[in-house]
């Protein structure tokens, strides 16, 4: 369960998050509509840790952080799917997902190596699994990114903006891929300014405007 509390952020006199609250729970999944500079990025962003906030608080089931240095109490809970994949480009689909698995959280890599196949075959790209990303549509770079952050585990899984560069069949395929994840457990967030898209998935709509959910 992931649990926003009047979450503010400032940048120099400009208030970005205005007071933010909201609950997503395991198995759901929540979207956060809103036009560019309302917020919605500055939001995900101080959620994974990549932006510190200036007051309010971040629960994760029991564990409440209220700072950014407070973030090492769940690293590694909270996935991230960028709006530009930010796929390694020197290694292998295959190694791109077990990465941070065994190089920052030293798992055992035969288990992450099966775990990752596991997960290509989700995603349908265990055919992919010795290519680079260069060597992938945007479509398949996208699905490689939620790959690797699902290898990792998360209790809450985050995507920026996860349709903005891709077609109708790649979109459908991400939405069915997202919906998988949320059968294994995890609590949802996606940002996203596509209300077609939206409204075909969300368990939750939060509308984000200036700062402010309307």
């Amino acid at each position: 369960m992931l649990k926003i509390v009047d979450l503010k952020k400032k940048f120099g006199q400009v208030e970005v998050l205005k007071g933010i609250s909201f609950q997503i729970d395991d198995g759901e999944i929540g979207v956060v509509l809103g036009k560019s500079g309302a917020g919605k990025t500055t939001l995900i962003r101080c959620i994974n840790g990549l932006e510190n906030f200036d007051s309010g608080k971040i629960v994760l089931d029991n564990v409440e952080i209220k700072s950014i240095n407070d973030m090492k109490e769940i690293r590694g809970q909270i996935g991230m799917v960028f709006q530009n994949f930010n796929l390694f480009p020197h290694l292998s689909v295959l190694e791109n997902i077990i990465e941070s698995p065994v190089r920052v959280f030293g798992r055992n890599k035969d288990e992450a190596v099966k775990e990752a196949l596991d997960l290509l075959e989700m995603v349908d790209l265990l055919d992919k699994k010795d290519h680079y990303p260069h060597q992938l549509s945007g479509g398949q770079q996208q699905r490689v990114a939620i790959a690797r952050s699902c290898a990792l585990k998360p209790k809450v899984l985050c995507f920026d903006e996860p349709t903005s560069a891709l077609d109708k069949d790649n979109i459908q395929k991400v939405a069915d891929i997202i919906r998988d994840c949320k059968k294994m457990g995890m609590a949802i967030l996606i940002i996203t300014h596509d209300t077609v898209f939206a409204e075909e998935i969300a368990d939750k709509t939060l509308n984000i405007s200036e700062g402010l959910l309307v």
